[in-house]
């Protein structure tokens, strides 16, 4: 493509990436958590957020072009579907394969589980942003959408080279950014560093979502004022408060803090939760793929221990409920 269509196409796609940022909220791609039904959750209580798949391997795509892990309703949107891969020419062809349903798409140059770094792919990018770089153009070459990369601060303390990282995927096509605030070899451990998004935000002029340790409306206020961010992306804390990106950008909205949901509440969106897996991977496979979002849904209650240890195990569906509908009898108190 000529230079002069190339600039005139990245122009419109950030207007583009303007329109699609209705909230300066996002929900961030989790592997075998942000699927079709946690997505759905999010967007009954945030319409306007923009929702991220969970990461999907292009090498998985090339083999396998049907699967539930696509699946989208049309109230997702916008949506942004994310793909991770180091073969330039299979996240082009992924790129085609998911253009038609997604508003934007995402390279996965963040992840720091081990078997995907082995392979090339995740953080091990940030330690070759010449192929980083190659891989935003593929798939650029693939969609007529826009590109997003999420990414660290680096691979290690001594390899931040997240600015230069930034400025080089934004050089390459890159529309829009989302920074977790922590190194590869930290995975997720300690505390993300919001402040250091900063200097990012100030040197690349393509929007920027921080990430990481946001779990509160409260850690969404210091976030954006930490780090200068256009926005924040929500990840783990969502496992168990569906309502969370919801609150926090009706905040940024009005600047009204809306209370968390109660134990009844959490308990009865664990359950829609639950059965929403149930209807979408078949009861055996759905109950045991929700033992995950337990820990989240009832943290800090009293006795939660003790039914978590129940539940992680129960495959009976009616005795799941009959544990839950006993820790709501067991913490009256908490429910106002």
């Amino acid at each position: 493509m000529p230079s002069s269509q190339q600039n005139l196409s990245q122009t419109n796609h950030k207007e583009i990436v303007k329109q699609l940022i209705k909230s300066k909220v996002s929900l961030a791609p989790m592997a075998g958590i942000t699927d079709y039904v946690l997505r759905s959750q999010v967007k009954k209580y945030s319409p306007d957020c923009l929702l991220t798949t969970e990461m999907i391997s292009s090498e998985f795509l090339a083999q396998a072009r049907a699967s539930v892990i696509t699946n989208i309703d049309e109230n997702h949107h916008p949506i942004v579907f994310q793909i991770s891969g180091h073969k330039p020419h299979l996240m082009k062809a992924a790129a085609e394969m998911l253009s038609d349903k997604a508003d934007m798409l995402d390279i996965n140059m963040g992840c720091p589980v081990n078997k995907v770094v082995k392979g090339q792919d995740g953080c091990s990018l940030m330690r070759n942003p010449k192929l980083a770089a190659d891989l935003v153009r593929a798939v650029k070459e693939g969609t007529d959408k826009p590109v997003s990369v999420k990414f660290r601060l680096g691979y290690t303390a001594d390899e931040m080279n997240y600015v230069e990282f930034g400025q080089q995927m934004q050089e390459a096509g890159a529309e829009f950014i989302t920074i977790h605030g922590r190194t590869r070899s930290q995975f997720y451990a300690g505390n993300a560093d919001w402040g250091k998004i900063k200097a990012l935000k100030e040197n690349v002029d393509i929007p920027v979502f921080a990430n990481g340790d946001i779990k509160s409306v409260e850690d969404a206020i210091k976030c954006m004022e930490q780090s200068g961010a256009d926005g924040v992306a929500v990840g783990r804390a969502s496992m168990g408060d569906p309502t969370l990106i919801g609150r926090i950008a009706h905040y940024f909205k009005t600047g009204e803090i809306l209370p968390e949901p109660l134990l009844p509440e959490k308990l009865s969106m664990l359950k829609e939760h639950l059965d929403g897996e149930i209807k979408l991977r078949g009861e055996a496979v759905g109950i045991k793929f929700m033992r995950k979002f337990y820990p989240f849904y009832i943290s800090g209650i009293k006795n939660a221990a003790k039914v978590r240890s129940v539940i992680v195990v129960e495959e009976n569906y009616d005795k799941i409920l009959g544990t839950l509908n006993e820790l709501l009898k067991n913490n009256e108190w908490q429910n106002g």
